[in-house]
Order: structure tokens, then C-alpha cells, then sequence
């Protein structure tokens, strides 16, 4: 995959808005919590944590990248643009995320939450070589709950 990653802008976020999974990915569209979208704007005018992963010739939006930074490990967050998704690409973006983490940060360690069901999103973690490991269940605002699977991998 030929992309570069460069910070996050508000107009990207304004794109990601636009996407839309379809069920049950769905959970993955950005709108489904208004709260995220204030939350990510914020931290994108604050931080350097947040970066777009773009076309290199049109600067078209492919996906995205949060980066949190745990004592000598990063954890990712990330997401590919729906109409991307089941093509073959979530390995480069994968990658392309790390070492962008290995340059700014040099983790001894990735780690990355994903739902127990998504299966093609865990089986393009494993083949950029996270190993699964428990699942958990995480609490929200407002009292909602979900089980997460968290994954890891050295550098």
C-alpha cells in the first residue's frame, strides 16, 4: 500500500465523518458517538497523537492512526476507509503505522485492542505479527460495556 502519514486536521476528521461501515462494523463509524468526534478534535489541536494515512499523490484520506504512549510501548488505534476494507491493505496500513511509531517513540512493544468478532481485522493484526492475547471488557460513559480483545507484538 502506497501511503504516507502526516498529523490529523480537523477537515480529516470532517472526511471520517462521511464514512460508513456497514452492520455490524457500523460500531466503527465515527458519528456513532458524538462524544469521540469533540474528544479527537480536541486532542488534535492539543497533541501529536492523532495522524491521517493519505494518498502520497492526492492526499486523499486512506485511514488514520492514535498513538498513546505507554512507559516503553505504543498502543495503536487505527481505521481504514470502508471502501478500502477487505482488500488486502490493513497489513500496509498496519505497518506503515508502526514505523512511524518506531521513529518518533521506540517502543519495546505495540499493543492494540480489537472486538472478538472482527475477525478480519485480527487476522491482518496477526499477519503483521500481533499475537492475541485476553479478552476484557471494557466500561464506558453512560454505563455502556464492551468485550475487547488486546493483541500485542514486539518491535
Amino acid at each position: 500500500m502506497n501511503l504516507s502519514l502526516r498529523p490529523m486536521a480537523p477537515e480529516d476528521v470532517a472526511s471520517m465523518r462521511t464514512w460508513h461501515y456497514p452492520d455490524p462494523y457500523d460500531t466503527y463509524d465515527l458519528d456513532a458517538d458524538p462524544g469521540d468526534i469533540h474528544l479527537m478534535l480536541a486532542e488534535i489541536a492539543s497533541d501529536q497523537r492523532w495522524f491521517a494515512a493519505v494518498d502520497p499523490g492526492t492526499d486523499e484520506l486512506i485511514g488514520f492512526f492514535e498513538f498513546v504512549v505507554l512507559e516503553d510501548e505504543v498502543e495503536i488505534g487505527l481505521g481504514l476507509r470502508p471502501d478500502l476494507t477487505g482488500r488486502g491493505l490493513g497489513v500496509g496500513l498496519v505497518e506503515a503505522g508502526l514505523a512511524l511509531a518506531r521513529e518518533r517513540w521506540s517502543p519495546k512493544g505495540f499493543a492494540l485492542d480489537v472486538f472478538p468478532w472482527n475477525q478480519q481485522a485480527i487476522k491482518a493484526y496477526e499477519h503483521a505479527g500481533f499475537v492475541r492475547g485476553h479478552v476484557y471488557t471494557r466500561h464506558f460513559e453512560g454505563g455502556a460495556e464492551r468485550l475487547f480483545l488486546r493483541m500485542s507484538r514486539r518491535t
